[in-house]
C-alpha cells in the first residue's frame, strides 16, 4: 500500500486548498478512505471519511460545510476540498486506507502534506 498526499501549502484565512492523495498497491475502488490531520503539538484528529463508491461521506463537526471529500476511482485518487480555511486548520493532513472515526487507527496512511493558514 502506498499513499502520497499533495496539494498542501500556505494560504490566508478564508482561502481554499484542494488536497490529493494518490493511492497504489491495492484495489482502490474496493476500500473506503479517510483523511486525518495533526496540528502542531496536538494529537491526530479525524477529518472525514468516504465510502468505496463515494456515496457515503462523514465529516468532523468543525469541518462540516467547509470541507468536501471526494474520490476518483478510475484515477486511484482521493481528494479533500477545503474552503473558508481558519488558522485552526493548520496541520499536517494524511490520507488513510479504510473508514475509521479513530484517527490513531487510520492506518496505513501517507507521509502527509502540510497546510498552513496564516495572514
Amino acid at each position: 500500500v502506498q499513499l502520497v498526499e499533495s496539494g498542501g501549502g500556505m494560504v490566508q484565512p478564508g482561502g481554499s486548498l484542494r488536497l490529493s492523495c494518490a493511492a497504489s498497491g491495492f484495489t482502490f475502488e474496493f476500500f473506503p478512505m479517510t483523511w486525518v490531520r495533526q496540528a502542531p503539538g496536538k494529537g491526530l484528529e479525524w477529518v472525514s471519511s468516504i465510502s468505496s463508491k463515494g456515496s457515503n461521506t462523514a465529516y468532523a463537526e468543525s469541518m462540516k460545510g467547509r470541507f468536501t471529500i471526494s474520490r476518483d476511482n478510475d484515477r486511484y485518487t482521493l481528494f479533500l476540498q477545503m474552503n473558508s480555511l481558519k488558522s485552526d486548520d493548520t496541520a499536517v493532513y494524511y490520507c488513510a486506507k479504510g473508514w475509521t472515526f479513530n484517527a490513531t487507527a487510520a492506518l496505513p496512511r501517507g507521509q502527509g502534506t502540510q497546510v498552513t493558514v496564516s495572514s
